[in-house]
């Protein structure tokens, strides 16, 4: 069981008011739309990634290299983004970020080199995207306590419809009206949803406010316990599959079957994501129950979905039928999203309530760190083994990820648990 949480943090009982549950929910929105822009913010470069080719000239290596850049810069400024969610309100977190990776989108509609790309799409995009989700999945896990997995997956379900329909979506503009309009689209979307979260959400009080542990050694805490890390080393693992998959799969697509741009924008993202999404709120609602029985039936439940995800990653890339890459791509999604109901669910457990911004900054960034080499390295092999190999031998990393959280359950969990 979890300690109890008292709200330790609170100055004077002048500053204690009661949430309802209406608060609650409409925080859960906001977030969930936030969350949505973010993750079509990352897609929209994938989705368009042709047209940049053909209008630019630019060669396969330097696009792997602008998506890589947003994923290594996410991963260096993440942890920063968790030690400040533990200490600064989390209502101007998020807010700040959506704003500022907004502007950044809007703006590398104006880019036309690599440096320009890099700058805005890597350096500026990934670093305000890097400040949103240690604190927004805190401040979800601290309003609802009863129901954390259960929030947490629905939080989750806007990563999916985010790359839908930003496929879809960014596809047709591109087709229709140029490349560099969905950029300026989405970021001005961006712009008008921040200003909202301004408006509507109440500023909390950060949690070390009145326990300002050191960052050292809040990372000396998480470091030190052997299941936060194999979670961390599973969540790389996913992360590396997830954004060579994203980065390059509607490229396949084109390749392969001959599909138009937002065809293969849309067809690539669309199964696998609505898959992910019933694999999400079944795999939240399941965790939530049977954690009531053992705790670490939330990690078992990750380790079997990663494993059972293994064998639809290398169908999805050497399926010679549309149906059956359709149908691979639906079952790799139910288990990655079984997974992802329980990210941060089950790193809470074994870390205190007041380094949770700070935990989940420190596995953010370990996983972005290593996923980041995915799509250079795809970019890199494919003029010589081509994209579906490449993408075929991801599911090395499922298996890998799996057996960490198997080995974390049997060997640290039991001490490693809050």
């Amino acid at each position: 069981m979890f300690i109890p949480e008292t709200n330790s943090t609170v100055k004077s009982p002048a500053t204690v008011k009661p949430v309802s549950a209406r608060y609650k929910w409409e925080l859960l929105v906001l977030l969930w739309i936030a969350f949505f822009l973010n993750q079509a913010d990352r897609q929209i470069f994938s989705v368009v990634l042709p047209l940049v080719k053909a209008d630019l000239g630019l060669s396969d290596s330097q696009l792997g290299l602008i998506a890589s850049s947003l994923v290594w810069t996410y991963g260096v400024f993440v942890p920063i983004a968790g030690f400040i969610g533990d200490r600064w309100s989390r209502r101007n977190i998020i807010g700040s970020s959506l704003l500022f990776w907004s502007l950044a989108t809007l703006l590398t509609g104006m880019g036309s080199t690599v440096a320009q790309f890099v700058l805005l799409r890597g350096v500026a995009t990934g670093g305000g995207e890097a400040f949103y989700a240690p604190a927004a999945n805190a401040l979800i896990s601290e309003e609802h306590k009863k129901k954390r997995s259960f929030a947490l997956s629905v939080h989750q379900t806007a990563v999916y419809f985010g790359i839908i329909l930003s496929g879809l979506i960014a596809g047709l503009i591109a087709e229709r009206y140029g490349w560099r309009n969905a950029f300026y689209l989405f970021g001005a979307l961006g712009v008008l949803l921040a200003i909202v979260i301004f408006l509507r959400l109440r500023k909390d009080v950060p949690a070390q406010e009145a326990e300002k542990a050191s960052v050292l050694a809040t990372a000396r805490e998480v470091g030190g316990k052997p299941t936060a890390i194999l979670l961390t080393v599973a969540f790389a693992c996913m992360v590396f599959v997830n954004v060579g998959y994203l980065t390059w799969m509607p490229s396949l697509m084109v390749e392969k079957f001959g599909f138009s741009l937002s065809k293969a924008g849309f067809s690539s993202m669309v199964y696998h994501h609505v898959g992910a999404f019933l694999g999400v709120i079944g795999g939240g609602m399941m965790a939530d129950y049977y954690s009531k029985k053992n705790p670490r039936n939330r990690l078992l439940l990750q380790s079997v979905s990663l494993l059972a995800g293994v064998p639809f990653i290398y169908w999805m890339s050497t399926a010679t039928t549309v149906e059956m890459t359709y149908l691979s791509l639906f079952f790799f999604g139910v288990f990655r999203g079984a997974y992802d109901s329980n990210i941060f669910a089950s790193l809470f457990e074994v870390v205190r309530p007041s380094v949770r911004s700070s935990s989940a900054g420190l596995m953010l960034m370990c996983a972005f760190l290593v996923g980041a080499f995915s799509p250079f390295l795809l970019g890199v092999l494919k003029p010589s083994l081509g994209l579906a190999t490449g993408l075929s031998w991801l599911w090395i990393s499922y298996f890998i990820g799996s057996s960490a959280i198997l080995t974390a359950v049997l060997f640290f969990f039991k001490r490693d648990r809050v």
